[in-house]
């Protein structure tokens, strides 16, 4: 054995002198938590700290040991038998094998060298297994190992790899689960569950039978675990959380430039929200496919701008493109709410009578929803429940489109505003987030709201940045936020908005759809606590007959009916009866675009 020892040494780059191991690198990770403390995503590295084997069941680190080495805690870093089997076959086939790796070698390897063949790299492997075997302890080299494997799907490290098929922590696998993962690193496509189930269960077997012999677990044990038929996820469960994680990283990115630890960030995100939220967006764009609907978005905040869930599509795999963030669509009747609420806080009420006639205004003369149908005279609450074209296109004349986009500027519009006539009906372009943070307003006693992900930024024990609670920003007084509150009711019990209700809650909220059917919304809230749904296409072609109560509306409901036992219920607050402050001219001035002067618009105004 010495000699083959030697001979090995001899094979290395640097002999006789034996080659120095490098220093153990490893790029930092930022950890993203949600609300509960759950593990919603990893940025930075690949490679985890080295797992604490001390902290799982014993029987996890013995499912690898069992198949992969299993005198792992007899040997010096190498198997001589196994050596000298590898160096007999490689002659007798021309060339060097991977067989006869120890975990000691596989980690040497993974670490420091490349997975080429070759008799220097097989020798140059030993004797790096060598020194860490005199460095490091066999836990210590078993964590680092089982942090640095790959286990497919995209999954490098234990803890990655029981996230993303059990959606569990590693501390809570089984032992069906632990064999499962096990059995994996002989072919990471090979033995996959969820691509290669039947393979896998047989892989399965074998690693069970293997720490049966080990005397890692009893026949029994093995037994009762074959039995099992853990839940495995063919998609990751924290999926759509993505979108979520993409928006706060940036923003860490931004707050921490140079990343020279591992960070941990706590989040505002609720996961059982946003798990809700994606099966709803999915769901529904399954449902309605066939009349076009292509993507859909989801935004839900409480009334102080804690994001709870955040969707920006329905596959993040094959389509992270965030569009609860970075998309910007016509808000279609969903912008309504604005014109309203400029013209309560002039002096109307819900109760103001109006006329639903043909109207023109500079040339352009909207139509309602059903073309060619007016209702006469009615009230403005009955205008916006039916969402009336023609009456907000008149009311925004009569208020100034201007004061509107002032209006949409002061509770969380922070998209440019168009202020030619077809404003009225929602022609400016704007994200589910920034439509959630107006709405938020609404909900939380008329005070405009920030959407933020971030509660605190953690390195180990130290807390390197934490969120304040922001304080109110008085935004909307009454009487005009009270009667807008009913108004809005009115749209869920008796307007377009009548699908969407969930019953038992105090809800209100507004339907929004394009005349071209290219954006359908529906946005609503309880008390202290906002959400938005989109659905669209990402070709900007128009959906069939796609309209805000229909699919959006479907949307919003089976998100909400999960979000509303989550969310702490009340009753939509009045708000104080305090006078709306007056918003600087110079931040009044960004949010409004030059009013046009020339000629109708363009694009044919939203109808819903």
């Amino acid at each position: 054995m010495l000699s083959l020892v030697a001979a090995l040494s001899m094979a290395a780059p640097q002999a006789p002198d034996l080659p120095r191991m490098p220093a153990i690198e490893r790029t930092p990770q930022v950890t993203y938590l949600d609300r509960n403390g759950a593990v919603i995503g990893v940025r930075g590295g690949r490679f985890a700290p080295p797992v604490d084997v001390a902290r799982l069941p014993p029987y996890v680190p013995a499912a690898f040991v069992a198949i992969e080495d299993r005198r792992f805690y007899e040997h010096d870093g190498f198997d001589p038998r196994g050596i000298a089997r590898a160096i007999v076959m490689g002659l007798s086939e021309g060339r060097a094998t991977q067989g006869a790796s120890t975990i000691t070698q596989q980690l040497a390897r993974n670490l420091f060298l490349s997975q080429e063949r070759t008799l220097e790299r097989k020798a140059t492997e030993l004797v790096y297994a060598i020194d860490l075997e005199r460095s490091y302890s066999k836990k210590q080299i078993l964590g680092l190992y089982l942090s640095r494997v790959y286990f497919g799907a995209g999954a490098y490290g234990l803890e990655a790899a029981s996230q993303r098929y059990f959606n569990k922590p590693a501390a809570g696998l089984s032992i069906r689960e632990a064999a499962i993962l096990a059995g994996i690193l002989k072919s990471p496509t090979g033995y996959n569950p969820i691509e290669q189930p039947e393979r896998s269960a047989e892989r399965t077997k074998l690693v069970l039978a293997a720490m049966v012999e080990t005397g890692a677990i009893t026949p029994a044990q093995r037994e009762k675990a074959l039995a099992q038929k853990p839940r495995i996820f063919k998609t990751a469960a924290t999926a759509p959380s993505q979108y979520f994680v993409d928006w706060v990283d940036a923003e860490v990115r931004r707050m921490v430039p140079k990343l020279t630890r591992d960070l941990t960030v706590d989040t505002t995100l609720d996961q059982r929200m946003e798990t809700a939220a994606g099966d709803a967006a999915k769901a529904t764009v399954g449902r309605f496919r066939t009349q076009g609907a292509d993507q859909a978005a989801i935004v839900a905040m409480d009334g102080s701008g804690r994001v709870r869930a955040l969707v920006g599509g329905i596959d993040y795999p094959t389509a992270p493109y965030n569009r609860a963030v970075s998309a910007r669509r016509q808000a279609g009747s969903a912008w309504k709410p604005f014109v309203y609420l400029t013209a309560l806080e002039q002096g109307r009420t819900p109760d103001t009578p109006v006329i639903d006639e043909p109207v023109t205004i500079n040339g352009w003369t909207p139509s309602n929803y059903e073309v060619g149908s007016y209702l006469g005279p009615i009230t403005l609450e009955t205008a916006l429940a039916k969402s009336v074209n023609t009456v907000a296109a008149r009311l925004a004349d009569e208020v100034g489109r201007p004061q509107v986009a002032l209006t949409a500027r002061r509770i969380g519009i922070s998209s440019p505003v168009n202020t030619d006539p077809a404003m009225a009906l929602g022609t400016t372009l704007v994200s589910p987030l920034e439509m959630t943070q107006a709405y938020a307003a609404f909900s939380n006693s008329g005070n405009r709201v920030q959407a933020y992900g971030i509660e605190r930024i953690r390195s180990g024990g130290t807390i390197i940045y934490q969120k304040r609670t922001p304080a109110p920003v008085p935004a909307i007084a009454n009487p005009a936020l009270g009667e807008l509150n009913r108004m809005l009711r009115t749209v869920m019990v008796a307007g377009t908005g009548a699908r969407a209700n969930v019953a038992g809650y105090d809800l209100a909220g507004k339907t929004g759809t394009t005349s071209d059917y290219k954006d359908a919304w529906f946005c609503g809230y309880t008390g202290g606590f906002a959400s938005c749904a989109w659905m669209g296409r990402d070709d900007a072609k128009p959906m069939g007959r796609i309209s805000g109560a229909t699919a959006p509306a479907e949307m919003w409901r089976g998100f909400m009916t999960t979000a509303l036992k989550r969310a702490p219920t009340q009753a939509i607050p009045l708000g104080p009866p305090a006078p709306v402050p007056t918003p600087p001219v110079e931040i009044a001035a960004q949010a409004v675009a030059p009013e046009a002067t020339a000629s109708p618009p363009p694009v044919d105004p939203p109808t819903d």
